[in-house]
C-alpha cells in the first residue's frame, strides 16, 4: 500500500475543506445547494456527487471536507451522495479508464453516479419520514486535550500492542519484502503457470 496516497488523502481532504470553509462564503452556499428552496432534497444527492468527483479527496479524506459542506447547507441525502462517490472521484476515474478503457470508464461512472443519487434519495426519504435528520446544519470543534481517563489507558495499551507486529515485521525482513514488492519484475523472473 503506499502509504504516501493515504496520507495525501487525508491531508488532502483536510487542507480542500479548510479553505473552502475559509474562502467560500456562506451565502454562497445557500444558494448552491437551493438551502431554503423545496427541490434541495432532490438537488443534494444530484451536486453532492459532483462536488466530491471534482475535489478528488476519497475514503477519510472526504470526511471533514462533507462535514463543511453539511454546515454550507447540502441536503442529508446530499451528504450521504457525497460519501458514497469515493468510487468515482477522478483518480479512480483515471484507474478505470486505464484497465477498462474509456467507455467502460464512462459507463461505470454514469452508472455509479445514478445509484449513489438514487440510494441517498431513498434513505433521505427513509430516514425523514421517522424523523431522523437534523434540521440544525451546525458542527461544533471542541477542543481537544489530554486527560488521563481509562481512553488514555486503554490507547497506551493498544500502542504496545501494535508495536509486537511491527517489531515483527521490521526484524524478519518486513522491510526488504516490500522494497521487492515494489521493484518491477524482470521476465527471467516472471513465474507462468500455464499448466
Amino acid at each position: 500500500m503506499d502509504f504516501a496516497a493515504v496520507w495525501m488523502d487525508i491531508v488532502g481532504g483536510l487542507v480542500i475543506a479548510g479553505a473552502i470553509a475559509a474562502w467560500v462564503p456562506q451565502d454562497f452556499w445557500n444558494r448552491f445547494f437551493l438551502t431554503d428552496h423545496p427541490l434541495a432534497t432532490l438537488w443534494g444527492p444530484i451536486v453532492g456527487p459532483l462536488v466530491a468527483i471534482i475535489s478528488f479527496v476519497c475514503s477519510v479524506g472526504n470526511v471533514p471536507l462533507v462535514a463543511v459542506l453539511w454546515i454550507g447547507g447540502i441536503s442529508f441525502g446530499g451528504v450521504l451522495a457525497f460519501i458514497l462517490t469515493d468510487l468515482i472521484v477522478l483518480p479512480i476515474l483515471n484507474i478505470y479508464r486505464k484497465y477498462y478503457g474509456l467507455k467502460m470508464a464512462a459507463f461505470l461512472l454514469v452508472t455509479f453516479y445514478v445509484a449513489m443519487a438514487i440510494a441517498a434519495l431513498v434513505v433521505e426519504g427513509l430516514f425523514g419520514v421517522l424523523g431522523l435528520i437534523r434540521r440544525e446544519h451546525q458542527a461544533h470543534v471542541v477542543e481537544a486535550t489530554v486527560t488521563w481517563n481509562y481512553t488514555t489507558w486503554l490507547n497506551i495499551g493498544f500502542l504496545l500492542l501494535a508495536a509486537f507486529p511491527v517489531w515483527r515485521f521490521v526484524t524478519t525482513g518486513g522491510i526488504d519484502m516490500l522494497r521487492m514488492m515494489n521493484r518491477p519484475t524482470r521476465d527471467d523472473e516472471a513465474h507462468h503457470h500455464a499448466h
